[in-house]
């Protein structure tokens, strides 16, 4: 989870996550300007309802079978104390991935439910003060709740409902933007076998 730092960074794409018109802007603003050989590495924990956006992304984006690689869902999610060793991952299997990095973020209260697709690595941990790698060519980031001094109660009280279905609109968001049909986002590494696993 980070803090949100993006609002006046005009290359970022900004939707709500209840707004169709929004979640096709996004998916267009991703086919734009994803590379060949994506690869969704969501970045959260379970074990805190805030911080669980992107493994609850990664897992809906699991059931729906696409057919590139995902790192981060529920039963595998990927956090401080794994992420190191996930990359090496990526690296070994998927050296040539173009990395799409999803998480939690807090921004202002007028922000919450907001979406936002940028160009850039993303900044894991931020928001907890911890010193993460930064990881991925595209940075997907949900803004949940309002950042506060006191973090950890934040994170912990935001609703689950809501977080779900921020996590179903960013899933369609990656599905949309990564449309097959699009030659620019084709996945032409190592096949996946069905019950793919990182």
């Amino acid at each position: 989870m980070q803090i949100n730092r993006y609002i006046k960074d005009i290359s970022d794409c900004i939707g709500h996550f209840e707004s169709p018109l929004s979640i096709r802007k996004l998916s267009k603003y991703l086919s734009l300007n994803v590379m060949e050989n994506p690869l969704v590495f969501c970045v959260g924990t379970d074990k805190c309802i805030g911080d669980s956006l992107a493994p609850l992304t990664g897992t809906i984006l699991e059931r729906s079978n696409v057919n590139f690689p995902v790192y981060g869902t529920l039963e595998y999610p990927v956090h401080a104390l794994n992420i190191y060793n996930n990359l090496r991952q990526i690296k070994i299997n998927h050296p040539q991935a173009f990395v799409i990095a999803v998480d939690a973020s807090l921004g202002h209260k007028n922000e919450i439910g907001n979406i936002i697709v940028r160009r850039g690595p993303l900044s894991p941990g931020k928001g907890v003060g911890k010193k993460l790698p930064a990881i991925g060519d595209i940075t997907i980031v949900g803004i949940v709740e309002a950042y506060k001094s006191d973090v950890a109660l934040v994170i912990h009280n935001v609703r689950l409902s809501f977080v779900m279905a921020m996590a179903e609109a960013i899933a369609s968001v990656i599905i949309g933007g990564l449309d097959m049909d699009n030659p620019r986002s084709r996945y032409t590494g190592l096949p996946l076998q069905p019950g793919y696993r990182p």
